[in-house]
């Protein structure tokens, strides 16, 4: 299963008012595993970031004026993202109507929200008392985001990365064997997916001078313990030292 966490910057809080994208910053997961891919651009929103805005990341129409306009590295994202990855986004939906507003308009497809992770949605329901700001989630689950003083995509995705394989139970890779979508971890025939048995079964690891000094061990065992039950007993040897 491939995820990607991604964060964005913009030029205020609104899609529909006119803001713009002036950042995307991606990080890949592989059945829950930083694969150490990542994606980053600045974009030129052609028009001014609202001081607010510029308050938080720090970003300038100035310093984005050189930077291609989303229609030229909108190909090179959804590459990225690819055909069947899912988006992980905080507060996915303010993330998501600028990416599908910008896609919108240079005539692309809307990503579906069935491949939107909403890590906000996830952190409510754990903690329902809150606070679930990325900066709070890091602080409980001992995320360093000391480095963070301005927003940025990038740094933000790889926050948020390592604070929702927390928010799933842990940063362990699960190997492929939790599927998210209920489809995957079946057969050919749409049956549940079993490991199929060894053809050849290991060869044994004890020597049969091994397995005589254990005879020997377990016969010293009380009659009642569980090994006396799994390996027949061909004499009994008294234990010594003992009244």
């Amino acid at each position: 299963m491939r995820e990607i966490v991604f964060d964005t910057e913009t030029t205020g809080l609104d899609a529909r008012k006119g803001d713009k994208l002036i950042e995307i910053g991606c990080v890949e997961l592989v059945n829950r595993f930083p694969t150490g891919k990542t994606y980053h651009q600045y974009i030129n929103p052609e028009r001014e970031v609202s001081p607010g805005a510029f308050d938080v990341h720090g970003l300038s129409w100035d310093s984005l004026k050189d930077k291609p306009v989303f229609a030229d590295i909108a190909a090179g994202f959804m590459e990225f993202v690819g055909e069947d990855g899912i988006l992980v986004a905080h507060n996915a939906s303010f993330d998501m109507g600028f990416v599908n507003t910008e896609l919108a308009a240079i005539g692309q497809s809307a990503y579906p929200d069935e491949r939107v992770v909403d890590t906000l949605v996830l952190a409510r329901r754990k903690n329902p008392a809150g606070p679930n700001s990325l900066d709070a989630l890091c602080t409980r689950f001992g995320v360093n985001n000391n480095h963070r003083t301005f927003h940025g995509a990038l740094l933000d995705a790889e926050l948020l990365a390592k604070v929702y394989l927390e928010l799933l139970g842990g940063a362990q890779a699960d190997l492929g064997l939790n599927a998210a979508n209920p489809e995957e971890g079946l057969d050919e025939d749409g049956n549940l997916w079993h490991p199929k048995p060894r053809p050849d079964p290991l060869p044994p690891r004890l020597s049969d001078d091994e397995r005589a000094a254990h005879a020997v061990y377990v016969a010293t065992f009380a009659v009642e313990s569980l090994w006396s039950i799994y390996q027949p007993r061909t004499r009994r040897t008294p234990r010594t030292g003992r009244t």
